[in-house]
């Protein structure tokens, strides 16, 4: 079955999201401010939602049109095959967003798209009341421009919760960010990778499964596994190719610190839930004493800077000993994130290269050293 498909991302990692879905096989990739567009069959469904590492869902684009006015917007949804995917006791919550539109109210809109999406099924399937007792279906819409998409989840919880991390410490960085910064700078299965402000291991953990070619999504389950669209058979069959293409990586290692015992203990934890345990090394230390001992190295870190620091003035000291302990040395690159518009003044070097990133909806940059 043809199927046109969406997924959603981290502003700045457009560009990753779809070199991923292309290596996965999909097919019209398209990238957008914030997602990416893209065409597959049911196979490309399950893939996606286990192997994509920097996108936050899947969503099957159920259709697109354009709508001014409430009346429109009902219409509009009205006319979409909506029962292809949502049965007659299937749950159909409606969440989402709307920006630079003649519709702007987002509690309105849900309450509109609700109704057309219940008028159309309840001409369908014959009936005027729906239980919504079977499987979720979660409907999520965007309004830009007076543009409406509508999409149907498939994922369920976002991709960036993997299934490995079930504690984390204050203000931990996201897994798909993570993973975007280990990619972003070039980390290689070769590679010694090194994080010595790694708190709960995120950078080392999505790292060393980079590096193993470990599917983010193998320890967890996603929503379209309800979907009687989907044959189970397809799920199977995309786990076990998932499963196939682990590359074991012998000479690669993920070595991280931290002055925190609490958060390194968590970090043991996570690594093992993810598989990667034999990989990460974790040991207590003030990033002020790092020193690393191979001749080669990778450093991919997330200094501490807002509700992590009590001041701001903090949050620089932590900048310049990192200007100091991460000198220009020949076979290491760096890689630092930070909201810091001071950054490159503080770290005391300009960066080879800088890329706009978001963590969350904080506006970062990744400053990257590599000569």
């Amino acid at each position: 079955m043809e199927l046109e498909f969406a997924a959603p991302c981290l502003f700045g990692l457009e560009s990753l999201v779809s070199k991923e879905l292309k290596a996965l096989g999909a097919e019209k990739v398209a990238a957008e401010n914030g997602r990416v567009r893209f065409a597959g069959d049911e196979y490309l469904l399950a893939r996606a939602n286990l192997g994509v590492r920097y996108a936050e869902r899947i969503f099957v684009v159920l259709g697109s049109f354009t709508a001014h006015t409430f009346e429109e917007l009902f219409q509009g949804v009205r006319a979409l095959p909506l029962e292809n995917w949502i049965g007659r006791y299937d749950a159909f919550p409606v969440a989402g967003h709307t920006l630079n539109s003649d519709l702007f109210s987002v509690r309105d809109c849900q309450s509109i798209i609700k109704k057309a999406a219940v008028e159309r099924l309840k001409e369908k399937y014959g009936i005027s009341w729906f239980e919504e007792t079977g499987a979720r279906r979660q409907l999520r819409f965007s309004i830009l421009k007076n543009r409406v998409d509508l999409y149907l989840d498939t994922s369920g919880e976002p991709l960036y919760k993997r299934g490995y991390r079930t504690q984390a410490n204050e203000a931990p960085i996201r897994e798909t960010l993570a993973a975007a910064m280990c990619a972003l700078s070039q980390l290689r299965p070769y590679h010694t990778l090194y994080d010595p402000m790694c708190g709960s291991g995120t950078i080392l953990i999505e790292g060393a499964m980079l590096a193993q070619n470990i599917a983010p999504g193998l320890r967890r389950r996603f929503a379209a596994e309800r979907f009687e669209q989907i044959p189970e058979t397809v799920w199977k069959e995309e786990r076990a190719r998932a499963l196939a293409e682990i590359r074991p990586a012998p000479d690669f290692a993920a070595i991280g610190s931290d002055i925190d015992e609490a958060a390194l203990e968590i970090a043991r934890e996570n690594a093992r839930r993810a598989g990667v345990s034999e990989a990460v090394h974790l040991a207590r230390a003030d990033v002020r004493a790092f020193a690393p001992e191979t001749q080669h190295g990778t450093v991919v870190t997330n200094p501490p800077y807002g509700e992590r620091m009590q001041t701001r003035r903090a949050a620089a000291e932590i900048l310049r000993a990192l200007g100091r302990v991460f000198p220009q040395r020949h076979g290491f690159s760096y890689s630092v994130i930070s909201p810091e518009p001071d950054f490159e003044a503080l770290f005391g070097r300009r960066a080879d290269k800088s890329r706009k990133l978001y963590n969350g909806m904080l506006k970062c940059r990744l400053y990257m050293y590599y000569k």
